[in-house]
């Protein structure tokens, strides 16, 4: 699986932007999900800790427990299950659930992409170009 690192805003203005289309849903009110939920949950798939997932998106341990208590709490069960700490440390993974969620996400945003291809190509083709 492929991580996207999280970039704010005055980072992706210093890089070149990327010609894609950013996915977001909302399969409920209230409950959404897009990039960075998506990177949060793939990073905690592929690392076993959310703290580890939270510093790969350069975020604080802090919102990236926010980002999955609310993760939790908006489907009909939790995504992801973390263990205490201690002298062997922590840890955390995705449910069953949680691989379902990421795993539906990433083939919608694979169709939207897809779905938008010759479009976004001929977009590409009207953009004045700096190079």
């Amino acid at each position: 699986m492929i991580a996207f690192p999280f970039r704010t805003s005055a980072a992706m203005a210093r890089t070149k932007p990327s010609t894609s289309i950013h996915l977001r849903v909302m399969p409920a009110p209230g409950v959404a999900l897009g990039p960075g939920k998506r990177d949060l949950l793939a990073g905690i798939r592929e690392t076993g800790s959310i703290a580890a997932a939270g510093r790969r998106m350069r975020m604080s341990y802090r919102r990236a427990w926010q980002l999955v208590e609310e993760l939790n709490r908006g489907f009909r069960g939790p995504l992801v299950e973390a263990s205490k700490g201690g002298s062997g440390g922590g840890g955390a993974r995705l449910t069953r659930l949680g691989d379902t969620v990421l795993d539906r996400y990433e083939r919608m945003r694979a169709a939207a992409n897809a779905a938008v291809a010759t479009d976004l190509a001929a977009l590409r083709r009207l953009v004045a170009r700096d190079d």
